[in-house]
């Protein structure tokens, strides 16, 4: 068994985006027509949940048989104060991403910005597709793209190396998103690789996508302005909302470290 895990561990990163590649794509065939129907979206739903249940199935019970050192990576869910303080920190992570990627870029070519409009059926589709962005599809990634890609590797260096090979697939996987989704995809990782536990870049990731949610509500509404390049995707808020998400950040930087406090405590 040792000589097959030396043999195939250094093939997990390309095995694991291939899986999670095969996996995003069932999961999404029945949205392939363009329709966006409930029936369609709820397809989807379905045939992602079947994928995350095997995927777990693979990395709690086969992955440790073949990688040992997957045991130290954990699959237990944090504490509740410490699920939400990480929800709350991830809006700040959105506005730094889009910021980064619209700076970066603009060294490059000229960006064109527009004002982000809404009408009544693209903030039904969002708000459906955004159930799944939300619940489902940051599961299945981080345990394709992280969890069994990075964990089967000892040493952190080599973590570290795997983290940055899976952000280059992850944002060649979102093809117009490319620069956002590689620098997420290199937070998750790292976050992975730091609290050995899959469940923080989930959080993470999850409270990336619910922004994206709430900012389409957000404009929709007539609350405020959002200004939006599509290639690449940048998503750049207004004054408000830079605001709310310092809050948000504080109030849950504050309840992971009473968290920590009180447990040294005890």
């Amino acid at each position: 068994m040792s000589k097959w895990a030396n043999f195939i561990r250094p093939l997990m990163p390309i095995l694991s985006a291939i899986y999670g590649l095969v996996l995003i794509y069932v999961a999404a065939m029945p949205m392939a027509d363009g329709s966006g129907t409930i029936g369609a979206e709820a397809a989807t739903w379905m045939l992602t949940l079947a994928a995350i249940v095997l995927t777990y199935f693979l990395v709690k019970r086969v992955e440790p048989r073949v990688f040992p050192e997957a045991n130290r990576f954990s699959l237990k869910f944090p504490a509740l104060a410490v699920a939400a303080g990480l929800l709350l920190m991830a809006p700040l992570w959105m506005v730094v991403e889009g910021g980064t990627v619209y700076g970066l870029t603009s060294l490059m070519q000229d960006i064109q910005l527009e004002p982000i409009t809404y009408s009544t059926d693209e903030l039904r589709e969002d708000l459906l597709s955004g159930i799944h962005a939300v619940l489902l599809a940051p599961v299945l990634e981080e345990l394709c793209y992280r969890q069994l890609a990075i964990s089967p590797f000892r040493r952190r260096s080599s973590q570290v190396i795997v983290c940055v090979v899976m952000a280059l697939l992850f944002g060649m996987l979102h093809v117009r998103n490319f620069p956002g989704a590689f620098l997420s995809a290199m937070v998750y990782g790292l976050v992975f690789i730091w609290s050995r536990n899959v469940w923080y870049a989930i959080l993470l990731h999850a409270g990336h996508n619910l922004m994206a949610t709430l900012l389409a509500v957000y404009c929709a509404s007539g609350l405020g302005e959002l200004q939006m390049s599509k290639t690449p995707v940048i998503i750049l808020p207004d004054t408000k909302v830079l605001i709310a998400c310092a809050l948000t950040t504080l109030i849950g930087l504050s309840l992971i470290l009473n968290h920590k406090a009180l447990n040294k405590s005890k």
